[in-house]
């Protein structure tokens, strides 16, 4: 049986050697009736990882080294690794270490039970911020309430995929990729592994709160068309409100005294309008910019170099 992990690396000099350690014990000690190949993918770091890469993959052809032109992104760079895997099994992991490499024959574990999907989760999580905690935790279960798909909570794309899976997974072409709601999507059967989730060996996170908020908007518009709905709904709230108010207004003119001086009011009432249109607009903006990416069909990344394929 041949096993794939698929690792996304961006500026992790500082975590590579230990992780490429702690992945050779694990195999070693864990997996040793199972051939293994890891494909370690350079998303355009500027530091001295591809150079340490490069050493690891001399040592050990165990190693596969794919070089991205650029950076593409953490779920494109996943989308590489995994459109070359071979493997029976895909497994998916980060390599900053908190995604541990010793979970790893768990996951293969419950795949044997039958499991086509074993998806890792956190029940403890070191070394990130109450922001962090609240946004992520908040995120997965307004995601889980506005879509049809089962995406479990408190899940990275930390997880093993059978073959079969995979298979599904490459025929997706979408560019803005949400890859752990994907094999969601996909159906297959699958189970929960726990697992404490240590805080970053070294280094600090790449994952800016800019990223964060984008990769949320993949996440929703990959899968829900919820924002679309609520702009509607709330557009209709308005135009209902602002029908009543012009009833208001009719009666007063011509049933009453009473002078509408209604500068405020109509400043209020303008600008309460031109926000919700904004809103509205650019909920839509959302949409039609990911169409047009789409229908480009430009490849999702470029790859400028291949070690030990």
């Amino acid at each position: 049986m041949l096993a794939s992990i698929v690792i996304p690396i961006y500026n992790e000099e500082t975590n590579l050697n230990e992780l490429a350690g702690r992945l050779l014990k694990t195999i070693h000690s864990e997996l040793s009736e199972w051939q293994v190949e890891v494909l370690l993918i350079n998303d355009g770091s500027f530091d001295s990882s591809f150079s340490i890469m490069k050493e690891l993959a001399e040592k050990n052809s165990m190693f596969k080294l794919i070089n991205l032109s650029r950076n593409f992104g953490h779920q494109l760079a996943i989308s590489a690794g995994m459109d070359l895997a071979v493997g029976d099994v895909c497994i998916v992991m980060d390599g900053d270490l908190q995604d541990p490499p010793e979970t790893i024959p768990e996951l293969i574990k419950r795949w044997r039970e039958g499991y086509e999907i074993v998806y890792a989760v956190r029940n403890k999580r070191d070394g990130e911020s109450w922001f962090k905690l609240l946004t992520a935790k908040a995120f997965y279960r307004i995601l889980k309430r506005i879509t049809n798909v089962e995406i479990p909570v408190d899940t990275g794309d930390f997880r093993l995929i059978d073959r079969k899976v995979l298979e599904v997974i490459k025929k997706m072409p979408e560019k803005h990729r949400f890859i752990r709601g994907m094999v969601a999507w996909s159906g297959f059967k699958s189970c929960p592994v726990y697992y404490h989730r240590e805080k970053r060996f070294a280094g600090t996170t790449k994952f800016t709160l800019g990223k964060m908020v984008q990769f949320s908007l993949n996440g929703i518009t990959s899968f829900s068309t919820y924002p679309l709905k609520l702009a509607s709904t709330f557009g209709l709230f308005v135009s209902l409100v602002g029908f009543l108010y012009l009833i208001y207004v009719i009666y007063l003119a011509l049933f009453t005294n009473k002078t509408v001086e209604g500068w405020a009011s109509m400043m209020v009432v303008v600008l309460f309008l031109g926000g919700v249109q904004l809103l509205s607009l650019g909920i839509i903006g959302e949409y039609v910019g990911r169409i047009n990416e789409e229908v480009k069909k430009r490849p999702n990344y470029i790859i400028s170099e291949k070690v030990n394929f």
